[in-house]
C-alpha cells in the first residue's frame, strides 16, 4: 500500500468514526510515516500513528492497533490540553515534531493549523531543541529512578527497559529526528554515524546488554518472541495499554519487524523490541493464562540472562550505571550534535519571541 493510501484511510477513519464525537476537537498523524512520500510504499512492518484531540481532561482508553479500508492504523485519543499552545508542543519532544509536516487530519477549530504554523516556524531554535532534548534526559532518570522492586519481574524489565531506550531518544532530538519507538537504535546509530561520533554507540547498546550478541542468538530470541506472541494472542483478555500490540494483526510488526532488521544485520538494533514485546506478552499472560505465563518464562529468563539480567537488582544496577555513567555521555554528545546541526539556528539562551506582525524573533 502507498502511503498516501494509507493515510486517506486515516482521515476516512477519523471523518467516521471521531468526529462523531461531541468532545471531538482535531486529529493528526505522528511517527515515522509523516517523512515518506505520499507514493512511497508502506511496509508491511509500519503502521499510521493517528492522535485524536478530545476536549477532555482525562483521555479515553485508546484504540490502539486496528484495520480501516486496507491499512493498519493505531489510534491513540489525547487530551485537547497537550496541544493548548504552540509553547507546550514545542518543548514537547515526541509532539513537536509532527508539526513540522503535514500531519493535520481534521481541524474543524482551525486551531490546528495556527499550531502548526508557529510550531514549524520555531522548532529548529536552538533554545527549543536544547528544551526537549532536557526532557528527554529527565525521562531517563525519572523512569530509571522509579523501579518498583515489588512489580512482578516482567513488570519491571517493562519498566526498566523503556526509559533506557531513551537515551537513545536523547540524541535523535538533538538531530531533529523522528524519536521512533521501535527504531530508536538504528536511527540513533545513523545520527551518530552523521555526527562522527560512533564511538558512543557500543556503550548505548551497553546499556541494554546486547552490544556483543551474536546474531544466531538473537535469531534465537526472535523464536522465542514469535511463539510467545502468539500464544499470548490467542489468550490475552485483560485490556492493557498495549493490547492492540499483542494481535494477530500486529505480528508483522512485532515479529517480522525484528526479522527484517537481523536481515540487514542490524541484530542487536533488534533486541530492544524483541524484550520490550515479550515483556508485554508475559503482563498479559500472568493476567489471563498465568500457567502459559509460567511455562514459558524459562525462555524468557534465558533471553534475559544473554543480556546480563538475572535478577531485579541487575535492573536496578543497570539502571544507576545508565544515569551514571551513559546519560551524561549522551547528553554531551547531544550537545556537540546541536553545535554542529546547520539547520539549528539561534543562540539558546531564551525562547524565540513573537512580535507585534507576528513574526518570530529571537533575544
Amino acid at each position: 500500500m502507498k502511503v498516501g493510501r494509507a493515510r486517506e484511510a486515516a482521515v476516512d477513519w477519523v471523518t467516521r468514526y471521531a468526529r462523531v464525537r461531541p468532545d471531538f476537537r482535531g486529529a493528526y498523524v505522528t511517527g515515522s510515516t509523516l517523512a515518506l512520500e505520499r507514493d512511497a510504499d508502506l511496509a508491511p512492518t509500519s503502521d499510521v500513528d493517528v492522535v485524536v484531540l478530545v476536549d477532555r481532561a482525562e483521555a479515553p482508553p485508546k484504540p490502539g492497533k486496528l484495520e480501516h479500508r486496507g491499512a493498519l492504523l493505531e489510534v491513540t485519543y489525547e487530551p485537547w490540553s497537550t496541544v493548548v499552545s504552540p509553547e507546550t508542543v514545542l518543548g514537547d519532544y515526541h509532539r513537536a515534531g509532527p508539526f513540522v509536516r503535514d500531519c493535520v487530519l481534521a481541524d474543524p477549530t482551525g486551531r490546528l493549523a495556527l499550531l502548526r504554523e508557529r510550531v514549524a516556524r520555531d522548532f529548529a531554535d536552538r533554545f527549543w531543541v536544547r528544551r526537549r532534548c532536557a526532557q528527554a534526559e529527565e525521562r531517563v532518570r525519572d523512569g530509571l529512578g522509579a523501579l518498583d522492586a515489588a512489580a512482578p519481574f516482567h513488570e519491571q524489565v517493562t519498566a526498566w527497559l523503556f526509559p533506557t531506550g531513551v537515551s537513545a531518544h536523547v540524541l535523535l532530538v538533538a538531530a531533529l529526528r523522528n524519536p521512533t519507538i521501535r527504531l530508536r537504535y538504528p536511527a540513533a546509530r545513523e545520527v551518530l554515524s552523521d555526527f562522527g561520533r560512533l564511538d558512543l554507540y557500543p556503550a548505548l547498546l551497553d546499556s541494554l546488554g546486547c552490544a556483543r550478541l551474536p546474531a544466531r542468538v538473537v535469531r534465537r530470541h526472535l523464536a522465542t518472541l514469535a511463539e510467545t506472541f502468539d500464544a499470548t494472542a490467542g489468550t490475552a483478555r485483560t485490556p492493557f495499554p498495549f493490547s492492540s500490540d499483542l494481535t494477530a494483526r500486529a505480528r508483522p510488526i512485532a515479529v517480522a519487524g525484528g526479522a527484517a532488521l537481523i536481515a540487514d544485520g542490524l541484530h542487536r538494533e533488534a533486541v530492544f523490541w524483541i524484550v520490550a514485546t515479550l515483556a508485554r506478552c508475559h503482563t498479559a499472560l500472568a493476567a489471563d493464562a498465568p500457567h502459559e505465563h509460567a511455562r514459558r518464562w524459562p525462555a524468557f529468563a534465558g533471553v534475559l540472562a544473554d543480556l546480563g539480567i538475572h535478577t531485579p537488582a541487575d535492573l536496578r544496577r543497570r539502571a544507576r550505571s545508565t544515569v551514571r555513567d551513559l546519560l551524561p555521555r549522551v547528553s554531551a554528545a547531544a550537545e556537540e550534535i546541536r553545535a554542529a546541526h546547520p539547520g539549528i539556528r539561534g543562540r539558546g539562551g531564551h525562547p524565540p519571541l513573537t512580535t507585534s506582525d507576528g513574526s518570530s524573533a529571537v533575544m
